[in-house]
């Protein structure tokens, strides 16, 4: 099959590179900086299971890859770490926004959707030498409803809220390229959380915490500063092979040239995938009763209510769930957590700048044996916790530069 955006205006336009093959497509999903390397492993695992998956070469903010459309599915029910699937349309050199109006106007979208379809455009830049990219994704828009109205007399509505089609520019230095949104909600909305604690933590960040931190699914996790539960939630998960789309639509239903069946079959099979947990191997904690409640009200959603054990503590009070000595060979006890920087860990009376030493005395007292995973946006704050770690890991929290930090408790170690 020709791609859809085979019509690109080639006079003005240099077409996008070919995909690989008559049925493939070039994708790209944007991912957490640091992420990039977690998430290649994630898509070539996936790749497995698919003749026609390929993940190519991580690029900062994402990995570009190659498939059919069925793995567009595929890639959107299971990876935990991107935040979106983008089908690539088309691609061009640009001097300025008409140089983008006319890619937008001359490729194929009544091949994807109808004129009764409302769309919404967003637009990100990386050294973008035009004065205004929101009047680039503006030209994109008109250029989309120029066509529709030259096809069927009719121009498609815009729906920033609501769109039932999500059109993606991005802008580079020297060329610009438009993609196809097949998620639509990003990817990090489960659709399992119905509320959000003081500092949530987004899920896909969390999945790349916990697959950078070395932790593995056979591992013991605990979270003494839960917040709603992200963490524990999206490890319970994949412990349990619980598919990450299972609970949530996707944009690609709404589009054209996906078929209804082949994805009820996958949906299917990820449902059968699914094992159950023993207790006694996911637990959490938090200071505010209120975060307590909603981990077990998000984690029942999520399938994993029975899996994760959740009480009210303060972590500087905190004792070890398990005796890490005890667990079978192999198993490894974990404590994984983000800690947030505001009064909620700040016990009342005592300075926020307390929080540290008292943390790293209650990790080296009470948790020898476990492995510590912390993600701070204080990039020295292993100096405040007075514990060397053994690895420090650059990653991005939105546009906050982070440090993952982790530590081996040994007993009786002042340094960790």
């Amino acid at each position: 099959m020709q791609s859809p955006y085979s019509s690109v205006y080639k006079k003005r336009l240099p077409a996008a590179q070919a995909p690989a093959g008559p049925n493939a497509f070039d994708f790209f999903l944007p991912c957490p900086r640091g992420l990039e390397t977690a998430l290649a492993e994630e898509v070539t695992a996936l790749a497995a299971g698919s003749p026609t998956l390929r993940a190519g070469t991580p690029t900062p903010g994402g990995l570009p890859v190659q498939g059919d459309l069925t793995d567009a599915m595929r890639l959107n029910l299971h990876c935990r770490i991107p935040s979106r699937v983008l089908l690539l349309g088309g691609s061009c050199g640009y001097a300025d926004a008409e140089d983008i109006y006319h890619l937008a106007r001359d490729l194929a979208w009544e091949k994807w959707f109808d004129v009764t379809q409302a769309l919404r455009v967003d637009v990100t830049a990386e050294r973008s030498p035009l004065e205004s990219i929101k009047f680039a994704a503006l030209r994109v828009k008109d250029g989309i409803c120029d066509r529709f109205r030259a096809l069927t007399g009719e121009r498609p509505d815009v729906d920033t809220a609501h769109p039932d089609v999500r059109i993606h520019l991005h802008l580079r230095e020297a060329d610009a390229l438009l993609y196809l949104d097949t998620s639509g909600e990003p990817l990090f909305k489960r659709g399992w959380r119905s509320e959000h604690g003081a500092a949530p933590l987004k899920e896909h960040l969390a999945a790349g915490l916990l697959k950078l931190s070395g932790w593995t699914p056979a591992n013991v996790l605990f979270d003494p500063l839960c917040g709603s539960g992200t963490l524990v939630i999206e490890a319970a998960q994949m412990a349990a092979n619980r598919a990450p789309g299972l609970d949530r639509r996707f944009g690609f239903e709404a589009l054209r040239g996906f078929d209804a069946k082949i994805w009820a079959t996958l949906c299917e099979q990820a449902q059968h995938a699914v094992r159950p947990l023993p207790p006694g191997q996911f637990f959490a904690a938090d200071i505010d009763p209120v975060n307590v409640h909603m981990t077990l009200d998000n984690a029942r959603r999520a399938g994993v209510g029975e899996a994760i054990a959740a009480q009210q503590g303060d972590v500087i009070e905190a004792m070890p769930p398990v005796d890490a000595a005890a667990l079978p060979a192999g198993q490894r006890a974990w404590l994984i957590s983000n800690p947030p920087y505001d009064e909620r860990i700040a016990p009342e009376g005592e300075a926020a700048d307390d929080f540290a030493p008292q943390l790293a005395r209650t990790l080296k007292q009470r948790f020898a044996g476990w492995h510590v995973g912390l993600l701070a946006a204080d990039l020295h704050w292993d100096r405040a916790l007075r514990l060397k770690p053994r690895r420090r890991i650059v990653l991005f929290n939105g546009t906050i530069e982070c440090r993952l930090m982790l530590f081996d408790m040994v007993a009786g170690s002042a340094r960790g």
